[in-house]
């Protein structure tokens, strides 16, 4: 998806700039990541797998500031090998545990603290969407309306998926066969078998089946490797018709969600002044204000369209919705294909 569909729809709406992607270490890919890097987009991700720790005297503490926010990290920095010929910023972060997080770009503009705050405030990405879940149904099915699918598209090769879970049972039940050897171990009568070969001996039958569910265990994963990870849908479905949800629909109500959680957040800023837990309960306080009552009263005499909101579960709460509706108000938004400004009040006004 991101070699065929994304990166280049990326590319087309962003022009020569740069762009970079962001991963997690699922993505680890250092032949992919040569591969973004010549077509004109960075990398940013955590390294994968074990490394050496670096020594701690390379590490020095830096205090800068990023978006209006204070960081304090203690990091060091050098340039790896990845792979032969392709090298990557390593920035790391020494934690007070000892431990080092590793990060890795083909960002060189960066300062280090920069490049630190961005990878470790990528999680704001996987909040978005779980936001958009939870309180805009992002993943909910629209249409059952379909349409053709390319058949040679690739997909994980359920035969795999099939094998590997054999291959778990298989794994379960010699983990089973082994304790119940070990326990048999422990339990072994020293005075009737004082050797382990007469131990083998008397647990023969128990010995063969072990040896006999792993040669089970390795003709599994035999099995498994010589299987493509990835075959063609049209290799799965048969004779099946090979289609796909519509997505036209799909994009365009995205879309719109995705606008009004702007609009959402646009509201939920200006309340930080005015309202003390705007970072914890902003979005709830303004979803509130979204889904309360109100009464729409059209005054042409003024040519206003006053919005009456009715009152909040507190105090506070109204005391918040009055002044947004002051910002609001100073807005002078005119409500489509009328002439009539919108004028907000909350409780209690006339």
């Amino acid at each position: 998806m991101l070699r065929g569909q994304i990166l280049p729809e990326v590319r087309r709406l962003v022009g020569e700039r740069r762009v970079t992607v962001c991963f997690d270490r699922e993505g680890w890919s250092p032949k992919f990541f040569h591969e973004c890097r010549t077509h004109g987009f960075d990398v940013l991700t955590y390294r994968r797998g074990p490394y050496a720790a670096w020594p701690r005297a390379t590490f020095r503490p830096i205090t800068t500031t990023v978006d209006d926010r204070e960081i304090r990290y203690t990091l060091a920095e050098r340039r790896v090998e990845v792979q032969p010929g392709f090298r990557m910023r390593e920035v790391r972060r020494l934690c007070d545990n000892g431990h080092q997080t590793a990060i890795l770009t083909t960002r060189e503009d960066l300062p280090g603290a920069v490049v630190a705050y961005r990878m470790f405030e990528r999680w704001t990405q996987e909040n978005f969407f779980r936001y958009m879940r939870q309180h805009f149904a992002l993943d909910a099915l629209l249409t059952y309306a379909v349409e053709p699918a390319d058949p040679e598209r690739t997909i994980p090769n359920p035969k795999r998926k099939a094998l590997r879970k054999r291959l778990g049972e298989a794994r379960a039940a010699l983990t089973a066969l082994e304790h119940e050897y070990g326990h048999a171990a422990r339990m072994n009568p020293e005075g009737r078998r004082p050797t382990m070969r007469g131990f083998k001996i008397a647990h023969g039958v128990l010995g063969q089946r072990i040896r006999a569910q792993e040669r089970a265990c390795a003709a599994l994963k035999a099995r498994i490797a010589a299987l493509p990870e990835r075959v063609p849908v049209k290799a799965v479905m048969d004779e099946e018709a090979i289609v796909k949800l519509a997505p036209e629909a799909k994009h365009l109500t995205d879309t719109i969600k995705m606008v009004v959680y702007r609009a959402e957040t646009g509201l939920v800023r200006p309340l930080a002044p005015h309202y003390a837990r705007t970072e914890k309960e902003g979005r709830a306080l303004i979803r509130e204000m979204l889904a309360s009552s109100a009464d729409i009263l059209p005054d042409l005499a003024a040519r206003r369209l006053r919005v009456r909101v009715h009152a909040l579960a507190n105090p506070r709460s109204n005391e918040a919705l009055a002044k947004l509706c002051d910002m609001l108000n100073a807005l002078d938004v005119q409500y489509p294909g009328t002439d009539l400004t919108l004028a907000y009040t909350g409780p209690g006004v006339a």
